[in-house]
């Protein structure tokens, strides 16, 4: 990844480093609740929404290349069920770890002159600039490989009815009679028969008791 742009120290997931100095081994843990960024989580599948609170829990460890920075998010996402479509509402808890550089130095520590000139493994690193890095990258990383792709309400959801859309977790019951396709034309016209209808088909002929009376 290229450097940063310039990053805002007010942002609340801009973090400052400037306390661990550049000594190997220092450490600095930190808790803070955050308004949650737009678009955190699976577009139109599942997310938590923008403004909702996000915990974190972040411990920054002072290496020779930079600042290794672990952390735990945890949220409520709200989404559909893919089974019965209503809404949903889960916790999430997300673990990230990531290596954010100092840009005048390598992967080994070692200060280089300019940073940068290696484009592919700049594409893969985070940058520290001037000792502040963002989080939001990473953070929606963490949130989006811990959310469910398909979201259920329940685990044993038994969804929609193929045949009407009925809930069937509100009604356990619920059925529909299988009817032969072969069969369904001639019941209704069954059902709407008269009587006299019946014999007719049945193939009796009109007036034979009075034939054997005779």
């Amino acid at each position: 990844m290229a450097l940063n742009a310039r990053l805002d120290h007010r942002n609340p997931l801009v973090f400052d480093t400037h306390e661990l100095g550049r000594r190997p081994g220092a450490l600095q843990r930190l808790t803070r609740t955050v308004d949650a960024p737009r678009d955190l989580g699976i577009k139109g599948v599942i997310g938590v929404p923008e403004g909702a609170p996000v915990e974190l829990e972040l411990r920054l460890e002072s290496v020779m290349e930079g600042v290794l920075v672990t952390g735990t998010a945890r949220a409520a996402a709200e989404g559909e069920c893919v089974r019965c479509l209503e809404p949903l509402q889960l916790d999430v808890e997300a673990e990230f770890q990531e290596m954010f550089s100092y840009p005048d130095a390598d992967d080994r520590g070692r200060v280089i002159a300019e940073p940068g000139d290696d484009a592919e493994d700049d594409e893969d690193r985070l940058f520290l600039e001037d000792g502040l890095f963002d989080l939001e990258p990473v953070l929606r990383d963490a949130v989006v490989l811990a959310l469910p792709m398909q979201p259920v309400c329940q685990e044993d959801c038994p969804g929609l009815c193929a045949e009407c859309g009925a809930r069937l977790a509100d009604d356990p019951d619920h059925h529909h009679d299988a009817v032969d396709i072969r069969w369904a034309a001639l019941q209704g016209l069954a059902d709407t028969m008269s009587d006299g209808e019946k014999d007719e088909m049945s193939g009796a002929e009109p007036g034979a008791d009075e034939k054997q009376e005779k």
